[in-house]
């Protein structure tokens, strides 16, 4: 036989082999019980040698005798031949096989499959799905966590596959899906026969901080904390416990989340009905503090009605401080009703309003021009916070610290917690301020030195400080102060010059403003000047006589010389060499016009003094 004849017999006897499909390890095949033997069951699958089973395998079937000799079952091969010589089979893997092919399918199609709850383990349990083992999370055993699953155990019930995985042998399986979804049917047909405004009876399942959920017969409702009463409820276990059975009503739904919101308060009368009658405003009651906040506190006046004080309409002069420093929880208080919106549902109330005014007392006790003393409380940089009787706090402004210092240089004489005496200047009892004068104590030392001045009058100064504006001067022999600007200097700009002016030297101004509040006086050698030259033209003629206006000019300065001069015979002679003008500086303010001096020539051609030889 030639050897391509040999190996096309080999090729054609293995196909054949393969043709017969013997029985491979890992797969399900029929096979049959060939003996029984002390609850063994000897099963020929068509192998070399029959396999072992124990009967209890087999379930029901092995235990009540129903299985034989002859009978036909199916085994899964774990091995083809053991150390004995003998097949490995097992009914019980066999059956597995079977339940995952079977749940592989109801898993693709969603539906349910039973099994029982035979073991605990870590983070859950394990479920027997007819052979296959599955694992129950704890989170999916019901809807709400069970302390007791014992009545769950072996118990033939519904479960949802949530995961399947074949190569790792893992299938996870959910008894809280099947639950929801059993409620969602029941919560969709009692939900139908609901409405709104619907008054129901339930029964309080559970309590929460913000409200307490009530059983309506299948469904449960949230009943939230601010429904349960009209009056201010701190915590639901405060009026309601579990297990209670409650009247409430059905406030709205919500047919997509089925969510249901109930009220226990719309069951009684509105309290805010009519609010306004029941308090007026500027009217005076007593109440319970309830709550209080940073902002202010809650005052109940009767059940289900509060008002708030606001922080500020809690002290006349506690400012800045927190309301629990006032009042305290549950304590009665009488207060004033300010304002209330019926719409808000909002009462406004004072508690200060109850109390005596300080600003009122104070005004009364110290009129303006009252002495007062009193500490320093605080140092600011527009003057002092003075403490008063009543607790009020008065202040002294920079202004009014000192009679010839700048406030800020006199400010630096005061420090926290020195004790001063000041006057009442004013007192605003809406606005709660009192304003006080340190300097008022002792009188204006400027107001006898201005008493005799006014303006239009004219003064005699003394040139104290020369600077390119102006110079500085003091009025007669007064400390007051005032400055002359340096186009009052003179009529003539050519002669407003300050570099004119020395210190010492004595001028003569005329007061063209007078401000006694600000103490400002306004100086002006200009002003003089022009009154002067107006005088002389109203009193000696204008130049029309045939006079010029230097010779009107000289006839009023010589006048003015003789009134002033009390030596016989001083000014008697005409104006002549070595005559100069009465002040420097004060020449007519007429181009060409000059006083009568050294080097002075007539006024007019031919006009010679009297008194001098014409030759």
């Amino acid at each position: 036989m030639s050897d391509v004849a040999m190996k096309e017999d080999f090729e054609s006897l293995l196909m054949e082999s393969f043709e017969n499909n013997e029985p491979r390890e890992g797969s399900v095949v029929k096979g049959t019980i060939v003996a029984i033997e002390n609850d063994l069951a000897v099963v020929d699958v068509g192998l070399k040698t029959e396999g072992r089973v124990p009967m209890k395998e087999f379930g029901a079937a092995g235990r009540d005798g129903s299985l034989e000799v002859g009978s036909q079952v199916e085994v899964y091969v774990d091995r083809i031949e053991n150390a004995l010589g003998e097949a490995v089979l097992s009914r019980e893997k066999a059956r597995r096989e079977e339940s995952w092919v079977r749940l592989e399918k109801y898993y693709e199609k969603g539906e349910k499959v039973e099994g029982q709850i035979f073991n605990q383990v870590k983070g859950g349990f394990t479920v027997d799905l007819d052979g296959a083992i599955a694992f129950l999370p704890r989170s999916q055993v019901d809807i709400r966590p069970i302390r007791d699953i014992g009545p769950l155990m072996a118990v033939p019930q519904p479960f949802q596959i949530l995961k399947m995985d074949k190569r790792r042998g893992n299938i996870v399986v959910s008894r809280r899906a099947i639950l929801e979804e059993s409620r969602a049917e029941q919560r969709s047909e009692i939900v139908q026969k609901l409405e709104e405004g619907q008054v129901v009876d339930g029964v309080v399942k559970n309590i929460t901080d913000y409200g307490a959920f009530v059983d309506l017969g299948g469904i449960d409702g949230l009943l939230h904390v601010t429904d349960i009463a009209w009056r201010r409820v701190n915590h639901p276990t405060d009026v309601l416990s579990i297990g209670e059975t409650i009247k409430v009503q059905i406030i709205r739904i919500n047919l997509e989340s089925h969510r249901i919101s109930l009220g226990m308060k719309q069951l009684q009368a509105d309290p805010w009905d009519g609010i306004g009658a029941k308090y007026p405003v500027d009217t005076r009651f007593t109440g319970r503090v309830t709550n209080i906040t940073d902002y202010g506190a809650f005052v109940e006046l009767e059940p289900g009605i509060e008002g708030l004080i606001h922080v500020s309409e809690m002290s006349w002069t506690k400012k800045n401080i927190h309301p629990g420093k006032i009042v305290a929880t549950s304590q009665e208080v009488e207060v004033m009703v300010l304002e209330v919106d019926p719409e808000k549902r909002r009462i406004s109330l004072g508690l200060k309003q109850c109390l005596n005014n300080p600003w009122d007392a104070f005004a009364e006790r110290f009129p303006v021009g009252t002495e007062v003393e009193g500490e320093v409380k605080n140092k600011t940089e527009f003057g002092l916070f003075i403490g008063l009787d009543g607790d009020v706090d008065g202040m002294v402004h920079l202004s009014d610290l000192d009679w010839n210092r700048q406030g800020e240089e006199a400010l630096e004489d005061y420090d926290r917690g020195n004790v001063v005496k000041a006057v009442v200047l004013d007192v605003d009892v809406d606005k709660e301020r009192i304003s006080l004068g340190i300097k008022q104590l002792g009188g204006d030392p400027m107001a006898e030195a201005s008493s005799g001045l006014r303006k239009g009058a004219v003064v005699t100064c003394t040139v104290t400080g020369v600077n390119d504006g102006g110079v500085e001067v003091t009025i007669g022999d007064t400390p007051m102060v005032a400055f002359i600007r340096r186009n009052d200097l003179s009529r003539d700009r050519s002669d407003q010059r300050p570099d004119r002016f020395s210190v010492g030297q004595k001028v003569d101004a005329r007061i063209v403003q007078f401000d006694k509040k600000t103490r400002r006086i306004t100086l002006s050698i200009k002003a003089l000047e022009i009154a002067e030259e107006k005088e002389a033209v109203a009193q000696y003629g204008s130049s029309d006589s045939g006079a010029s206006l230097g010779d009107i000019l000289g006839a009023a300065l010589k006048s003015r010389d003789d009134d002033d001069d009390d030596e016989p015979g001083t000014g008697d002679e005409p104006a002549g060499e070595g005559d100069e003008p009465a002040a420097e500086g004060d020449e007519p303010d007429t181009e060409g016009d000059e006083l009568a001096g050294e080097s002075e020539e007539p006024a007019a051609e031919g006009d010679e003094p009297a008194d001098k030889d014409p030759s």
